[in-house]
């Protein structure tokens, strides 16, 4: 609806930095009646083909062309009009991948212009981006054990061990349900491991010198105690984050920790195995970015086991690697990451998609995270049934926080999504 309320008065840059330390920016739109900030995370597991963060010149750089590319033509735009502010950043921009602003840039501007368009209409985020008439609140996704590039030497290979309730009276006992796996597991690894410190990743997740199939036992013990403790039943599962093992050359997956090799067979195998004995209902990344064909065959085989076979490096948001992914069957989950693809509308265009396809989208954070919670709006407007922010860390808090809010505030209108699994072939 638009209004002269939203239009865009300022758009203004600064720098900030992430959980890990790392500096990036942060947008502040102004319109006539409506005030909108929103800041970008950045992941240390990238896929290859997520658009370009920054220029070439970083974040000073592009706070530089918000100043005088970005802000110049939007001032005077209805806030309101997403889809418009979203092709005046594809404009300004001018190349395929975001390389010229920045798809962070880009990703910020979209995001505040919301928010500012949000407050002068006096809605909510979530309501003012909604795309559906029912709304639901996003199952949390939380990382407890961690390894890969989230942890340092030792740590498993496999880069998050992952929970989510499936069942939960409210949003609250849902989010503590996974704080109680992080603290039980962290009471097992320290009666398993006589030299474990307590240290923990960039996600807030545990990050031990263990293997990846001890760490998955004690992860599959904490979840069914505390399942039994509490009456809610608390899934497993993993983001393997496989092209970060993959090594081409010698066409084969490299697992340092436990000094193994194993070739795309022995790979597919060995996920299977892990699927079939840990029950587990959600895979994400377990083979590398450019295997289209190997999700597949692995898809097919995890469905009768009913469980996710996610795609993050495989699809990085994108909708035209999605629609291959879609005609291949290569997977029944996708990760929604919206600074991977650098605008709200890029954003939903690959959501809408994957849910007319049948598919779960899951919304996600990064591991660089910021406190801003709006990842939790993005996940109830768009659809998506699980929500990955990790557990612990006012960066990952911040998102779920949020949902219990909108819980409190809307509790006709928001009730906690249910998941659908892959049934038997």
């Amino acid at each position: 609806m638009s209004s002269s309320l939203s239009l865009i008065r300022r758009v203004r840059a600064r720098r900030i930095f992430n959980s890990r330390g790392e500096e990036t920016i942060e947008v502040e739109v102004e319109t006539l009646g409506g005030r909108g900030v929103a800041a970008a995370p950045a992941g240390k597991s990238r896929g290859k083909y997520e658009v370009e963060y920054y220029p070439k010149g970083g974040v000073r750089e592009a706070i530089e062309k918000v100043r005088s590319i970005v802000e110049p033509k939007l001032v005077g735009v209805d806030a309101s009009d997403q889809e418009l502010i979203d092709r005046i950043l594809h404009e300004c921009d001018g190349t395929e991948n975001f390389s010229n602003i920045g798809g962070n840039t880009a990703y910020a501007v979209s995001l505040a212009s919301a928010t500012a368009a949000a407050t002068a209409r006096g809605l909510p985020l979530f309501l003012h981006l909604a795309k559906h008439d029912e709304a639901y609140l996003p199952l949390p996704l939380g990382n407890v054990l961690g390894g890969g590039k989230h942890a340092g030497k030792g740590a498993p290979d496999i880069q998050e061990f992952l929970v989510f309730p499936e069942t939960a009276e409210n949003y609250g006992q849902a989010y503590e349900a996974n704080i109680k796996v992080h603290r039980l597991l962290g009471k097992l690894l320290g009666n398993k491991l006589p030299d474990f410190t307590g240290g923990r990743g960039d996600e807030g997740a545990w990050a031990p010198r263990i293997g990846s199939v001890d760490a998955l036992e004690l992860v599959a013990r904490a979840a069914e105690d505390v399942s039994a403790e509490t009456g809610v039943k608390v899934r497993v599962g993993l983001d393997v984050a496989a092209s970060s093992l993959w090594n081409p050359e010698k066409q084969a997956y490299i697992y340092a920790s436990e000094g193994k090799t194993r070739d795309r067979g022995e790979q597919l195998d060995f996920i299977l195995r892990l699927i079939e004995d840990f029950k587990l209902s959600y895979v994400e990344d377990p083979l590398e970015e450019e295997d289209f064909e190997g999700f597949s065959e692995l898809t097919s085989k995890a469905s009768k086991f009913g469980c996710l076979i996610c795609g993050d490096d495989l699809f990085v948001t994108n909708r035209v690697k999605l629609e291959r992914g879609v005609k291949l069957r290569s997977a029944t989950a996708i990760i929604i990451k919206p600074n991977q693809v650098g605008t709200l509308t890029d954003t939903w265009q690959t959501v809408s998609l994957a849910l007319k396809s049948g598919m779960t989208p899951v919304a996600s954070h990064r591991s660089g995270e910021t406190c801003d919670p709006k990842l939790a709006h993005l996940a109830v407007a768009f659809g998506c049934p699980l929500i990955k922010t990790g557990v612990i860390g006012s960066e990952r808090a911040s998102k779920l926080n949020e949902l219990i809010r909108l819980e409190e505030a809307y509790p006709e209108k928001l009730k906690i999504a249910s998941l659908r699994f892959p049934s038997k072939p």
